[in-house]
């Protein structure tokens, strides 16, 4: 292992922390523009739905995104800020489909508190200013002047300190914000400033209201002709205006999102805490304000963000759940609910915890995940491979052959699929409905099992049994002709091209036979060859009985075959067939384990199938399925399209409470998390804790512990100690009381799986949260608020086990993530970095070794390899630390050394070693050590231990690739990567941004010969050491 480390993302962050709509890339356009902390998508309304124009990284995170149209101009502009203080204007640029910045900027001060309540970013309705709150007492104006060009910014003291919104006012002659805020004494009000952007500084507004409701922290200007604010609050919500005040009372909910319905502001979509959706009204005769109106209209994912679209099309973006395009009907539904899901778009995030298994025992990783929040919370699987989406399926025993074949010889489409049994053979085709129906092709022989059927030349179609050949018409479908084999004899294997039909007898295959340079040895069932070409090379793919996979490449003019690879593909017999999708041809190696092989840049890859076992596989393509493939797996037929060769699949288990922490066991064959419900109606202890038992093949649960009022689950493992065979599921847990700071009671739970059921073996009480569990040399190693604490399992004289406290070692804020390796503790404390510590088996203790006296707050540690270990802090930063253990002197030696330091802008809340892809022990990237995170927003990234030489060439790959790809708005990628926090900012160091790296191959080929050209490395072995390092992911 090494500190030269590559950084890529195997999953983009699905979080959605914005949106707006607007006219953005033409006039007529009505645009969705989603913002997912690090990323900006672009999406048409069209009558299909919502469809992508582009999905582009910001280099930030973004804090504004805001549409706006500047005077004169026919289309709006978008204003982005992000949280290191940048912002920038884009504009859609039709010619070439990109973005272009109209201004970009910094908008930081070098003194200044930043706000608690985040960054507010807002544009004046009639586009005068922009307005920032970035800093404590600091309004930030950035002015426009006549032609719609952004001036210099300056900043206004504001007195109010702890401000929870402010906003723009509609109507208002002057350009002038409301301010909500909160006093010293956590009464909240609302008042008024005008800017004066002559002078710089505030004037008095028009009106100001005290003493609202408790919860209030949301403002909503309403437009013209009304004009005023809507206060939200959490028990009420309140219209004010400098002539009006209206108030209605609402039931008790918190407010997240909210979206505008008609352009002059007399409805509004609000999105609550729960999920429910209402629908607020202001009443009003002409330009009076009246009253207000609150009507629920259903439950949806809980809302980040509203945007609605048209015709009663609302987006509704989510942090916690997935985000949903809904249609709101004016009748309700059998629930009473007027909403209606039309698409629901992925959200991994927040990703509180993982697990990395391997639940079908083929050498491939997938990453279950607790994803989501609060209701929305779900179990996500995540796993390399190609999806197969059904689109039809019938119940078929015994299938041991399917082709399908064309009604006629210029037939763009299939029509029958024959699918052959041991004693029979059926025909089914496509009726007029587009339904698969048995029909007869009177000339074959169906009481028999088909071996072989083809497409013949002049309409003609192929059957051939053991005993005979027959030649069939497709169109009268009468037989034509038949060959009978000699007799005594029988047929085994055929095959056959449109002219010509080759039938073998096959009498042994001795151990051990000598073929042309390749030699294959195999006593099992069945060798299946199958030649075809990848990119212009042509190969000799074969299949063993014992699910072995040769390839050798294959020299057509000569015969000759060179380069043999073997690769296993499962235990099973294989059967291969070609099919094309998207106009290339893969290979399909039906087995236990189904794998579609296919080329990229002149390799072969293998990218398992999303099924148990299939048996057989054609391709169907027929006019109501187009490039479909019929495939045979236990007990049914099904037909299905194909995803895209080589990508993430999710599979979603909604458990409709929050899991927090998971853990898988391989003995027992289940998963248990800790998870908590949440029960909205029943008032102040509403929520329930639980320890369950999952089934890790159906995810059902199967048996479930409720832990203590106010107690949380908050670490799970599975482990066994000295002396007892057992496996058990150990819980640590913790006594959240409302009036603790800190909890100073928690539990260790110890349950043994018997019978499908958690058995409470043992449990010992702590004198604190439970923060993190290991297992130890055979023993029990518990974070326990501010120490490390070692158990031992005791046998008791009644034969029942209990944990005995063996060491500790204090010296810890809080102890929140421990990880282990041999002897070796590493802790990542609440505040005070990492520290490295060691057991001392003789004396029975635990020393610490080394730390890092920086100052980080971390949120995850993982150990790299016995030196090095790696860090991720709460400001969004990765880093690596190396123990010295040749220092010179005691101070070097406890000293552990910061070597590598990069800005990751994810939030990462947990690492674990493990690869999402097949590791295959040929390719150059096979053998380098992985490690897995995930984060906040949804995002599976991968961080992956480089050799020195090929960090040495990507980094001066990164380098060039930064002169050549422009971040958007101007945001460089080098600043964008140096590590930042509070207490510094410096440049990135050993680490590299995969993402800017793998983006080589989507550059055309003139910006490809320009980095070669720096490089001197020609194109083509630029993209194959580009291309091996997409397999990490």
């Amino acid at each position: 292992m090494t500190i030269w480390n590559y950084v890529v993302t195997a999953h983009k962050p699905t979080n959605v922390t914005h949106s707006c709509v607007g006219n953005f890339t033409s006039p007529q356009d009505l645009n969705l523009i989603i913002a997912k902390c690090t990323r900006i998508e672009i999406h048409l309304l069209s009558p299909q739905g919502l469809q992508p124009m582009l999905d582009v990284p910001i280099y930030g995170r973004i804090a504004t995104l805001e549409l706006f149209r500047p005077h004169g101009e026919a289309q709006d502009y978008l204003f982005i800020a992000t949280e290191r203080y940048k912002f920038c204007v884009l504009q859609w640029d039709s010619e070439t489909g990109e973005l272009v910045t109209r201004a970009m900027g910094d908008v930081s001060d070098r003194i200044g508190r930043p706000t608690d309540n985040g960054q507010i970013g807002i544009i004046d309705p009639d586009c005068r200013l922009i307005g920032l709150h970035l800093y404590d007492g600091l309004f930030k104006v950035i002015p426009f002047d006549n032609k719609g060009q952004l001036k210099e910014a300056f900043n206004i003291r504001l007195e109010e300190l702890q401000v929870l919104d402010i906003k723009f006012l509609y109507g208002c002659s002057k350009p002038t914000i409301v301010v909500l805020y909160q006093d010293n004494k956590d009464a909240r009000h609302v008042k008024t400033y005008e800017v004066a952007l002559k002078d710089k500084d505030f004037v008095e507004g028009p009106w100001s209201q005290n003493n609202l409701d408790n919860g209030a922290d949301l403002l909503i200007p309403v437009p013209p002709p009304l004009c005023g604010v809507l206060i939200i609050g959490e028990e009420t919500i309140v219209y004010c205006s400098a002539n009006a005040f209206k108030a209605i009372p609402i039931r008790p909910s918190i407010t997240k999102a909210y979206g505008r319905v008609d352009p002059d502001g007399s409805r509004y979509l609000l999105g609550d805490h729960t999920g429910l959706v209402s629908l607020l009204v202001i009443i009003h005769e002409k330009e009076k304000v009246t009253g207000l109106k609150i009507e629920p209209l259903g439950e949806t994912s809980i809302a980040s963000t509203i945007s609605y679209l048209d015709n009663a099309f609302v987006y509704v973006g989510s942090s916690y759940g997935d985000s949903q395009l809904i249609k709101l009907n004016l009748q309700p539904d059998a629930k009473g609910s007027y909403v209606e899901v039309l698409e629901r778009y992925v959200n991994l995030g927040p990703i509180v915890d993982f697990c990395v298994v391997d639940l079908e025992r083929q050498g491939q990783g997938q990453v279950v995940t607790c994803s989501g929040a609060y209701k929305d919370g779900s179990l996500r699987v995540v796993r390399n491979g190609i999806g197969i989406n059904e689109q039809a399926s019938v119940e078929l025993q015994g299938i041991k052959g399917m082709w399908s074949l064309r009604s006629s010889t210029d037939d763009p489409f299939d029509t029958f699929l024959v699918v052959s049994f041991i004693s029979e053979t059926r025909i089914l085709a496509m009726n007029l409905e587009d339904e698969l129906e048995e029909t007869e092709i009177e000339g074959f022989c169906s009481q028999v099992q088909t071996l072989f059927c083809h497409d013949a030349v002049h309409n003609q179609l192929v059957q051939v049994t053991s005993s005979s050949v027959r030649l069939v018409s497709s169109t009268t479908r009468d037989l034509r002709n038949e060959w009978h084999a000699p007799s005594g004899y029988s047929v085994n294997v055929a095959t056959a091209n449109a002219t010509q039909t080759i039938s073998v007898r096959i009498f042994s295959l001795p151990g051990s036979e000598s073929h042309h340079k390749g030699t294959i040895r195999n006593n099992r069932r069945e060798i299946i060859l199958s030649s075809c070409a990848f990119e212009g090379i042509s190969y000799l793919l074969c299949a063993l009985g014992d699910g072995h996979l040769l390839n050798f490449m294959l020299n057509t003019s000569t015969g000759e075959l060179t380069d043999r690879k073997k690769v296993s593909l499962g235990t099973q017999p294989i059967t291969l067939r070609t099919f094309s999708s998207k106009n290339t041809t893969h290979v399909f190696a039906a087995s236990d384990r189904p794998t579609v092989i296919y080329s990229s840049n002149k390799k072969l890859l293998y990218s398992n199938v999303n099924l148990k076992e299939v048996s057989h596989m054609c391709p169907f393509n027929s006019a109501a399925f187009p490039d479909s493939l019929a495939i045979a797996k236990e007990g049914e037929l099904t037909i299905g399209t194909i995803d895209d060769i080589q990508k993430l699949h999710i599979r979603s288990i909604p458990l409709g409470e929050h899991a927090r922490r998971i853990c898988h066991q391989e003995q027992s064959r289940t998963f248990a998390i800790c998870s908590l419900k949440y029960n909205p109606a029943s008032g102040e202890d509403s929520e329930m804790h639980f320890v369950r038992l999952l089934d890790d093949q159906t995810f059902e649960f199967i048996s479930t512990y409720s832990l203590d009022t106010y107690e949380y689950g908050c670490f799970i493992i599975s482990c066994s100690f000295s002396d007892d065979n057992n496996v058990y599921y150990c819980v640590g847990t913790a006594y959240v009381l409302p009036e603790e700071m800190e909890p100073t009671k928690g539990r260790i739970l110890v349950f043994a799986v018997e019978d499908g059921k958690l058995q409470l073996i043992a449990e010992k009480e702590t004198k604190g949260a439970v923060y993190c569990l290991n297992a130890f040399n055979g023993k029990l190693l518990a974070a326990v608020g501010q120490k490390i604490q070692l158990y031992k399992w005791v046998l008791r004289d009644d034969g029942t086990h209990e944990l005995q406290s063996e060491c500790g070692h204090h010296g810890h804020i809080l102890a929140l993530y421990v990880q282990t390796r041999g002897d070796f503790i590493v802790v990542g404390d609440l505040m005070k970095s990492i520290s490295l510590l060691i057991y001392k088996h003789e004396e029975g203790a635990i020393e610490e070794r080394a730390r890092d006296y920086n100052a980080n707050w971390m949120s995850a540690v993982e150990i790299v390899d016995d030196d090095i270990y790696l860090g991720a802090e709460n400001s969004f930063n990765l880093f690596t630390v190396r123990k010295n253990s040749e220092g010179a002197t005691d101070e070097e030696r406890g000293r552990l050394e910061v070597v590598g330091e990069y800005h990751l802008g994810e939030f990462v809340n947990r690492f674990r070693h493990g690869s999402l892809v097949m590791r295959l022990p040929d390719s150059d990237v096979g053998q380098i050590p992985t490690v897995i995170f995930g984060t906040i927003n949804g995002v599976i990234g991968v961080i992956a231990s480089l050799p020195h030489e090929q960090y040495v060439f990507l980094e001066k790959l990164q380098s060039n690739l930064r002169k050549v790809i422009k971040g958007v708005g101007g945001l460089s990628h080098e600043q964008w990567r140096s590590f930042n926090n509070e207490k510094k900012t410096v440049e990135a160091r050993n680490f590299l941004d995969g993402d800017l790296i793998e983006s080589f191959l989507d550059l055309n080929r003139s910006k490809m010969d320009e980095i070669s050209k720096a490089l001197d490395v020609s194109v083509e072995e630029l993209c194959k050491r580009v291309e091996e390092l997409t397999r990490l992911h």
